[in-house]
């Protein structure tokens, strides 16, 4: 289920929303019948827009990094969530090592790194924390703010497991928080007799936003049926292209017949659906995360303007390599705001289980742009209170995040696919 989350939206319920909430028991058996089949992420983020007509996720994180956003009341939530996941992977573990990226100088997430091993250690695992910078030769305190800190430790690697402390400290598991998009670290890529998660090919070095939208509409459209709706409710249409080069006419003219085939293909939808609204597309790298490198496209003009600029930011990865390849995306803008600024909710899971969500805000970007970028700001999102629920208010008797929470376990469902297809070494049975 999904716990019921106070939201930043409020008035009556849309449609889709009151034929989610109505369907409830239905939609818990079918995600309980799709994880008989496939294994779920160890843990997710998915960020959501809600254009009041669709609901879509905009991008699926495998290694989430914003925990410290989430309301503490959630943690026993989480708890739960990752007691099972741990479980089903090594049943007697003791020791836990967690691995996040080399980000010593970046407060805001160390402190997501250390509400995660909060979480962690509530679980009753001795959680320790493994450095890949060569850089950390010794046990190393890290100041994460507020008086607080972290030990970062040396890894060892004996040819086999990897451990700390010469080899006092064996986990049978290893938690990655880093999404590779720097590379995978030499240390990582032989281990044996441990369990890896997320594995090596859920990290940026080679997943693609691309492979995993498009094995979402397949997802989707199974899910849209099984409810009788319409699938575009709750997706956002995508095109990749490949080869980037704005320097090339025949390329930047490729780019632009895309985006404005897309565009007519929207506008048809806006008008079978009454919707007044321009359609817009958003341009990003096909692989890398925290929001670097998009651009909103409203016209296959906007991309030749792309070209006259030398494309700019638009096609970098947040290492500041040049992308191979980009997606075009659908542009759903957000009706929600939080402090009279855009905003747009971020669904976190750990296993199967949804385990709490927050909001991203940007007083800086309008509804049709990018809010993960400078000026952003995060409002976690905690319980609605037995006090505050009212039988006769419609938004607050039922679990309005409870849509979210299904668009979120919909892209997780995906994220599993995507990691049994694209998986380098599969297990034959």
């Amino acid at each position: 289920m999904v716990p019921h989350l106070r939201t930043a939206l409020k008035g009556a319920l849309s449609d889709l929303e009151l034929k989610m909430m109505d369907a409830t028991p239905m939609i818990e058996r079918w995600f309980r019948m799709e994880w008989q089949e496939h294994t779920p992420p160890f843990y997710s983020s998915v960020d959501v827009r809600n254009s009041g007509i669709k609901f879509a996720p905009i991008d699926t994180n495998l290694f989430p990094g914003s925990f410290n956003h989430l309301a503490e009341e959630l943690y026993p939530l989480a708890t739960q969530a990752a007691m099972a996941a741990v479980e089903k992977y090594c049943p007697d573990a003791k020791n836990l090592l967690l691995i996040p990226e080399d980000s010593r100088q970046n407060q805001r997430y160390l402190q997501n790194v250390d509400h995660l091993a909060k979480v962690l250690r509530l679980t009753g695992l001795n959680v320790r924390l493994g450095s890949t910078s060569p850089e950390i030769t010794e046990p190393t305190a890290v100041d994460v703010g507020n008086g607080q800190s972290l030990i970062f430790e040396p890894l060892h690697f004996n040819g086999r497991r990897l451990t700390l402390d010469n080899g006092q400290f064996d986990p049978c598991t290893i938690l990655l928080n880093d999404d590779l998009s720097n590379g995978v670290p030499e240390i990582l890529r032989n281990i044996h007799e441990q369990i890896l998660l997320p594995p090596l090919h859920a990290g940026w070095t080679t997943r693609r936003k691309s492979t995993h939208f498009s094995i979402y509409d397949a997802v989707v459209k199974r899910f849209a049926k099984f409810l009788d709706i319409d699938p575009w409710l709750i997706n956002a249409l995508h095109a990749k292209v490949s080869d980037v080069d704005f320097s090339n006419p025949d390329f930047v003219n490729g780019l632009a017949q895309t985006a404005e085939a897309m565009l007519k293909k929207i506008a048809k939808k806006y008008k079978e659906y009454g919707i007044s609204d321009k359609p817009f597309l958003m341009l990003k790298p096909d692989a890398g995360t925290k929001g670097i490198g998009v651009t909103t496209i409203y016209s296959a003009d906007d991309i030749r303007e792309l070209s006259n600029k030398n494309c700019g930011a638009s096609c970098l990865l947040k290492n500041g390599l040049a992308a191979a390849d980009i997606l075009l995306q659908e542009g759903v803008p957000t009706i929600e705001t939080v402090r009279s600024s855009s905003a747009e909710p971020v669904v976190y899971m750990i296993d199967r289980y949804v385990v709490g969500g927050f909001y991203r805000s940007n007083e800086q970007r309008g509804l049709d742009e990018n809010l993960n970028s400078t000026g952003m700001q995060f409002t976690p999102m905690p319980f609605v209170k037995q006090s505050e629920r009212s039988l006769s208010d419609l938004n607050t008797a039922h679990n309005r995040f409870y849509s979210y929470g299904v668009i979120g376990r919909l892209a997780m469902l995906a994220a599993s696919l995507e990691l049994e297809q694209t998986d380098p070494n599969p297990d034959f049975l």
